[in-house]
């Protein structure tokens, strides 16, 4: 165990140099700033807490939104009050060649004919994510993939975390890291999760990489596989030959990639053992591997989130930070780490109907995982905004695990197509009931469910129809559930 310690941190070892130079490029950044005319498309979490650096250090800046002040409210009048500049309305990004450097949102798509028209006038377009890693100064675990990307993130921050690192936890998770780059000291690490949103325009990559698996999803947005899977590799494709790549040798699309790894490359496994990496053993162990001789690490039976799918999240992060904890550690959040909200969230029981929040589940696969982690027919309440995928792929598993769908927003006859068009459905199994709204959706589940039942909320879809994003949806969703009597 040591020695693969001491392998695996040589190369943090080696760039220390290379970090320290870094430092002083965060100061030199700053003033590069001063002198620039900036702008920031939207007002998410990642952009608003850098606005507010950006303005206590005296930068011009203008925020670019579609909403107007009435519809922005608070963050109008905080802005206002900070002396940002506003170009608000439908028109907000006809004026981009009036800046020097323009911060797009992670939403807001890279290839857009607007932004794309400036660059080629000589504005920079860039992004929260990208500056962060070329000014961070501490290594970087990054995780990008279709499912399991936020849970795999967390693992790996709670790994290192009670091995007594100082963890940056951001990106696609919810935190933007850029605003406190000023604190982070060499010895500290980063652990982001990433978006194809952001890695589209990505040019540098981690120290550690971990894509989780790649299947059909944004492809309302991308237009293509080809492009969706294009983001993806920009993970890897700047690594150096001191990084590491974890791919998930059960899933081929991730495995295509391997050709493209610079550096050390270990793969996990829930069906097969690998040469170099981690798998799920047939007597339930999750061990690690290398020249044929394996680390037992944990049992999955000691993992307290449930399902097969948390396992293979645990195969991904514990290879990713594999001789840099212990097993000690590892095992220690295995029995104690509850889980990330949304995200197969126990909300309540009521009348021995037990109630989860899986809005997390906006793609076919991820309600796979989720319908996979019980053990008895579920009811489910599905449907949202249209991503252009298809649901074909977990009509099967549906007609098996769920009794009652409970169909909404502008997809739920899309969904409901692909059931009936599985060779296992039959009229009535799964029973099939539209509803109109979220507040419908609940109480439509409260009066059907029966004692032993259990009600998840597994969309399958992205929540934009109705909703800003899927944390909002969960938590409309959660406490709908905690009011019922």
């Amino acid at each position: 165990m040591q020695q693969a310690r001491i392998h695996l941190i040589v190369p943090a070892v080696l760039s220390q140099a290379r970090r320290k130079a870094i430092m002083h490029n965060v100061a030199r950044f700053f003033e590069t700033m001063q002198n620039s005319r900036v702008a920031f498309i939207g007002t998410g979490v990642t952009n608003g807490d850098i606005i507010r650096l950006f303005r206590k250090k005296g930068i011009d800046v203008t925020l670019l939104d579609r909403k107007n002040p009435e519809q922005l409210g608070k963050v109008y009048t905080e802005f206002e009050s900070l002396g940002v500049k506003f170009c608000l309305g439908d028109s907000y990004l006809d004026s981009l060649t009036d800046y020097d450097v323009v911060f797009r949102s992670p939403g807001m798509y890279y290839h857009n004919e607007k932004l794309q028209e400036a660059r080629k006038k000589g504005v920079v377009i860039t992004s929260e994510m990208e500056v962060f890693f070329s000014l961070c100064p501490c290594k970087i675990y990054a995780v990008t993939g279709s499912d399991g990307k936020t849970t795999t993130t967390t693992l790996i921050s709670e790994f290192l975390s009670h091995a007594g690192f100082r963890v940056h936890k951001g990106g696609n998770i919810g935190r933007a890291l850029l605003p406190i780059i000023e604190e982070i000291r060499e010895d500290d690490v980063a652990v982001v999760e990433l978006s194809s949103f952001q890695l589209l325009s990505m040019r540098q990559s981690p120290d550690v990489a971990v894509i989780t698996n790649i299947a059909p999803n944004h492809l309302d947005v991308h237009g293509t596989m080809e492009e969706y899977i294009y983001a993806k590799t920009n993970l890897i494709a700047h690594q150096d030959a001191f990084s590491r790549t974890i791919l998930n040798l059960d899933n081929e699309p991730t495995m295509h990639l391997a050709s493209m790894v610079r550096g050390t490359l270990t793969t996990f496994s829930r069906r097969t053992k690998p040469e170099f990496g981690t798998y799920l053993r047939e007597d339930g162990m999750l061990c690690f591997t290398k020249d044929g001789k394996d680390t037992p690490v944990v049992h999955m039976n000691d993992i307290r989130i449930p399902g097969m799918h948390n396992v293979e999240n645990y195969l991904a992060a514990i290879n990713a930070v594999w001789g840099t904890v212990s097993v000690e550690d590892i095992q220690y959040v295995a029995k104690n780490f509850g889980g990330v909200e949304h995200r197969i969230e126990f909300v309540r029981e009521l009348d021995g109907v037990k109630w989860y929040n899986d809005s997390i589940a906006t793609s076919p696969t991820r309600v796979l995982a989720g319908l996979r982690s019980f053990q008895q027919k579920l009811i489910v309440i599905m449907g949202g905004y249209d991503k252009k995928i298809p649901f074909e792929p977990m009509a099967d598993t549906v007609c098996k695990q769920v009794k009652l769908v409970l169909l909404m927003g502008v997809t739920a006859d899309k969904i409901e197509a692909a059931i009936r068009g599985s060779q296992f459905y039959q009229e009535g199994a799964p029973e099939l009931v539209h509803v109109g709204s979220m507040e419908e959706a609940v109480q439509e589940a409260r009066k059907r469910a029966k004692t032993g039942d259990i009600v998840t909320l597994s969309p399958a879809c992205a929540s934009f129809d109705l909703y800003p994003n899927f944390e909002a949806r969960g938590i409309h969703y959660k406490n709908l559930v905690k009011e019922l009597h």
